[in-house]
């Protein structure tokens, strides 16, 4: 059964991305505690890659998470590894919702996929919810929250909670670099000398790492979710696939590329919401500045962490913008992605011209 949203979060599943909802329930019947009646299922629109639906069996819901459809780059959307992190994680920083069941058999749904708690919250996309622009100062307010629910997230030991067993924190700079350029030539459709020139500055250019942390690597505002009426307090971040354990100012420089440069006309070509531009909003300084008090971290060579979230950022929407120039998939909201990706390739080049 698929049917029409009562939620404002949700709506009914796009064609081409349904579940079969009755052999999905006859799986996890005796499975995932709840899960007692016929499922119901619907989906949570927003997101590029990974599918993310709402399934509700009586009165409990939960929510399913999945990797795209077609082919997908080596590595990436792991479902798997995504489950794990949120498995270890959740007990060390309440933010990340819990997860119940893993179900790598692909012959249940047509990939891997894995159950998680259902959280409820206000999310900041496209525009701001009304219930957060009602509350006085909410520009400062969320600004504040959203730093400081990062900082939190690095001030986790990584040693003592035994997390540095979910990555490799040596090295991890160079194979963020590595790696996200070989991701950039698996999806290349056409030679771009600019973002040539980003990889081989990023490469030439890189700084010595902080202590390293958990790493979100997409601690964006809409991957925070707040509670319900308040501007203050993160009720969960969200999409952990790409978590890592590295260095930290890998994820304040990706923050920033959404944060900081929307009034960057090369990042409005990039269709990512500007109001944290507008008045009351913390600007790039006062981000880093809070930042660094929180943690006490160098911020120094904050330029190159940003240059290098804007060129992953260009890797990918390149790979979303690939897999529809290739017709695995029709989502048309893909179809200009390439232009968004040239807009990003120029403010990462102009960027380096800045820094010499």
């Amino acid at each position: 059964m698929i049917s029409a949203s009562a939620h404002s979060d949700t709506a009914a599943v796009r064609q081409g991305e349904e579940l079969n909802a009755a052999i999905l329930g006859e799986y996890l019947r005796g499975k995932v505690e709840g899960i007692t009646h016929p499922i119901s299922i619907e989906q949570f629109p927003g997101g590029h890659s990974n599918l993310t639906y709402l399934l509700q069996s009586g009165d409990k819901e939960f929510v399913l998470r999945r990797g795209p459809l077609g082919p997908v780059a080596p590595k990436a959307h792991d479902m798997s590894r995504e489950f794990h992190v949120l498995q270890a994680i959740h007990p060390h920083f309440p933010e990340a919702p819990d997860v119940y069941h893993l179900c790598e058999d692909v012959s249940v749904i047509g990939s891997v996929f894995y159950l998680m708690e259902r959280r409820r919250g206000s999310i900041l996309r496209e525009r701001i919810p009304p219930e957060i622009e009602a509350i006085r100062n909410h520009a400062q307010i969320v600004s504040e929250a959203f730093i400081d629910c990062l900082a939190r997230l690095h001030a986790i030991d990584i040693v003592a909670t035994s997390l540095i067993s979910l990555g490799k924190p040596e090295g991890f700079l160079e194979r963020q670099v590595r790696g996200w350029g070989e991701r950039w030539r698996r999806a290349q459709i056409e030679e771009e000398p600019e973002m040539d020139r980003v990889i081989a500055w990023l490469t030439t250019r890189m700084p010595k790492s902080t202590a390293s942390t958990i790493v979100h690597n997409d601690y964006k505002l809409d991957n925070v979710m707040f509670r319900n009426g308040s501007a203050e307090k993160i009720e969960a971040v969200l999409d952990w696939e790409m978590s890592a354990i590295g260095d930290p100012l890998v994820d304040v420089g990706l923050t920033l590329c959404y944060w900081c440069w929307l009034s960057a006309s090369e990042l409005r070509a990039a269709a990512l919401p500007a109001f944290t531009a507008g008045p009351g909003w913390y600007d790039r300084s006062r981000f880093l500045e809070r930042y660094a008090a929180r943690t006490g971290r160098d911020i120094s060579q904050s330029a190159y962490y940003e240059v290098l979230g804007i060129f992953k950022l260009a890797v990918v929407l390149q790979q979303i913008f690939y897999r529809y120039h290739r017709g695995q998939t029709s989502d048309c909201r893909f179809r200009d992605f390439d232009k968004r990706v040239h807009g990003l390739i120029r403010l990462a080049a102009s960027l380096l011209e800045k820094q010499g």
